[in-house]
């Protein structure tokens, strides 16, 4: 798999004189000499720090731990690396140690949302399970920066299971993500295992592994991991490209060998301030990932997680993004713009607004050029009232394993079987008083 070019020969002699295309190659070689000190760097790439920075980011590295593999670190062009974005995902910035007010160490309440170890039940019907906190890479914008790099935890068989008996025991659960850390640094027999049990509960319709090990370890991506993987359909992968820069030789081989292997191929980019945010990059990049049969599927608003303000965007660039895809491109290619509720609330859509008015017959619509039109709506449309009683419904509703959920939030409010007729806050102070 892969080429050896220049920076790769230059870094493996580094690290050892006698390195061959074998060593480079092999995923275990890559981790046992990821470079993890600010002086491993500058040996190895030629970048120099003054005494000052140094110092700097040695106090950022004992707050947020350097992982990068010597692949990705070949990546980085040394004539530019201060703007290069390679350099900017994977090495500490003094900047990290800026922990604003509104950062927060668990911007999402993942672990609020914790019912049981390793387990974060959020939406009804599906669950994360948190198998590894340790990565390849810890890239530096990483949502979840308080746990990954703990190498203390690294879960074990005993652990993993009280994750598996809570999804056994919530038969609600019908997909499960796996995520991290990065699941693919566990070994292949832990995750064959793994695998098994999730795959043999009856309600578990199909699993999701989330990884970055295409972008900064393509070589782990092995034939005997995609034979292990191919054991388990439906199997979904979803890897995490955020620049066309990472779309190696080597990535791409990677990116073959699952999506031969059968495994429908998503990608999760973040919005980042000064490595993506442009309408020309994410472009390329969408146009690449499609040309290697992965789906854009996300682009993420910068969490508010702990160090990341020099990250973030305003949603105005994500929406500016967005609009320069939608009719500018395939809408395959085109990937879903979400905020990530704090707090736990979610993933939340956000897009340019297509709809400029509205009356009783007729939808004002503009499209991507500009063009404004209309949309007649229909003169004589039966209203079938939903009183939600499913056996009496004129509708083909004879759907194996679709069961009737309760409406939630404005699902709730739109549904004629319900007779609320707002969603009132906590603790709102004016219906607190009616209460009084």
């Amino acid at each position: 798999m892969g080429i050896f070019n220049g920076a790769q020969q230059a870094i493996a002699t580094k690290i050892n004189k006698t390195s061959t295309l074998s060593n480079w190659n092999d995923w275990k070689w890559q981790l046992k000499n990821s470079i993890s000190t600010v002086e491993q760097f500058e040996t190895l790439t030629g970048i120099s720090f003054s005494t000052s920075e140094k110092e700097k980011l040695r106090k950022t590295t004992e707050k947020f731990p350097l992982s990068i593999t010597p692949y990705y670190a070949s990546l980085i062009s040394k004539e530019n690396y201060e703007h290069d974005p390679v350099f900017k995902q994977s090495f500490a910035n003094i900047q990290e140690l800026n922990v604003l007010d509104t950062d927060l160490a668990d911007p999402l309440s993942e672990d609020s949302d914790s019912p049981e170890e390793g387990i974060t039940h959020r939406y009804p019907d599906r669950v994360l399970f948190h198998v590894s906190n340790v990565c390849a890479m810890y890239c530096r914008h990483c949502t979840r920066k308080r746990k990954v790099g703990d190498i203390d935890f690294v879960p074990s068989k005993e652990q993993l299971q009280k994750g598996i008996d809570y999804i056994k025991r919530t038969p609600q659960v019908r997909d499960v993500l796996l995520s991290g850390g990065d699941p693919f640094m566990l070994p292949d027999s832990k995750i064959d295992w793994l695998l098994a049990q999730l795959t043999a509960i009856p309600h578990v319709e199909v699993v999701r592994i989330g990884t970055r090990m295409p972008v900064v370890l393509p070589y782990r991506i092995t034939d005997d991991l995609v034979k292990i993987l191919k054991k388990y359909q439906p199997l979904w992968i979803n890897t995490h490209f955020n620049h066309p820069r990472e779309i190696t030789t080597s990535a791409k081989e990677a990116l073959t060998k699952l999506a031969d292997g059968g495994f429908p191929l998503g990608n999760q980019s973040v919005l980042l301030a000064n490595v993506n945010d442009c309408p020309r990059i994410i472009k390329n990049l969408v146009h690449k990932l499609v040309q290697n049969r992965v789906r854009p599927y996300y682009l993420y608003q910068c969490d508010l997680s702990e160090g990341l303000s020099h990250f973030r965007t305003p949603i105005g660039k994500g929406i500016e993004i967005m609009e320069s895809l939608i009719g500018h491109t395939s809408g395959f290619a085109r990937p879903t713009y979400v905020i990530d509720a704090p707090g736990g609330g979610g993933k939340i859509p956000v897009m340019p607004n297509y709809i400029i008015s509205w009356s009783t017959h007729k939808v004002v619509l503009r499209n991507y050029e500009g063009v404004i039109t209309t949309y007649k709506e229909p003169n004589h449309y039966e209203n079938i009232f939903c009183d939600r009683d499913c056996e009496n419904c004129t509708l083909d509703l004879k759907l194996e394993g679709s069961e009737e959920i309760e409406a939630l939030g404005i699902e709730r409010l739109l549904a004629d079987s319900n007779d609320s007729i707002s969603l009132i806050p906590e603790n709102n102070e004016r219906y607190n008083r009616r209460e009084e």
